[in-house]
């Protein structure tokens, strides 16, 4: 399929004090003894809400879970996750836990997507203290990680299948004006040859097998991070880093990502 990425994409950054990524560091006051997320979820009614407080101590809690890659925590706190999901469920969106986003798919969990970006950018030709060159995105849903990762990579190809969630991620990331996010509509299996090769490749859908056009289209020292099927019939998180004649895959834990489909909905 011949197509022109669509649009996009810099988020006005929110600058990270070292003080919050220290643990113990993200503490709220109230005199009504409120929790910052209690409050959040009474004002959760519109855009213009201030998400900072609940924001940063998602972020803690990342941190507190093992992330250390401190350009992608400072990336979770510049994104306002609860603009990319529906406002009646606003008041969870800095809880750890996936959200549905209609067409029958959801929004990763927070420490999910922390953990498989992070292995991302862990591969042997990717530093974790720079920004990555071009990736691929598989599966845009809603527009959530691809603004996580247009924070810490370079370049980033994004294709998704379902028209209805591929006008969506355009509606939620417009306004952010991140021009290094490219969305494509398109068969995801099939990855995005014109964009190839990649240093990365990163799924949020899992099928039986990992898919040949995405090992094609990974360059030699890249890595791909996806859920896919094991023998029992459920899912665990793959690493493939390409070698020059080989690839090398470790199988690490258990997952719960939607079905990889082919073909445009």
């Amino acid at each position: 399929m011949k197509q022109k990425p669509s649009f996009p994409a810099k988020v006005d950054g929110l600058s990270l004090k070292k003080a919050q990524l220290a643990k113990g560091s993200t503490q709220f006051r109230s005199s009504n003894k409120v929790s910052a997320l209690d409050s959040f979820a009474t004002l959760a009614s519109g855009a213009g809400l201030d998400s900072t407080k609940v924001r940063e101590s998602m972020v803690q809690k990342l941190a507190d879970q093992g992330v250390q890659d401190e350009m992608l925590l400072k990336a979770f706190s510049t994104i306002e996750r609860h603009k990319f999901i529906d406002t009646a469920l606003a008041n969870q969106a800095y809880e750890d836990t996936s959200l549905p986003i209609g067409f029958g798919q959801t929004i990763s969990k927070p420490n999910v997507i922390a953990r498989m970006i992070e292995l991302l950018r862990q591969g042997k030709n990717l530093m974790i203290t720079g920004k990555l060159s071009r990736v691929l995105e598989i599966g845009t849903g809603c527009g959530y990680q691809a603004a996580i990762l247009g924070q810490v990579l370079k370049e980033v190809y994004s294709i998704e299948r379902i028209q209805g969630l591929y006008e969506k991620a355009k509606q939620n990331l417009r306004p952010m004006r991140l021009p290094n996010i490219h969305l494509i509509l398109g068969d995801g299996m099939l990855g995005f040859a014109q964009g190839a090769p990649y240093a990365g490749i990163i799924s949020a859908a899992g099928g039986e097998n990992i898919p040949d056009a995405w090992l094609d289209q990974l360059a030699v020292g890249g890595r791909l991070v996806a859920p896919v099927a094991n023998d029992k019939g459920s899912q665990v998180l793959v690493v493939i880093d390409k070698m020059e004649n080989s690839y090398k895959r470790s199988y690490l834990e258990p997952v719960n990502f939607v079905p990889l489909r082919s073909g445009l909905a």
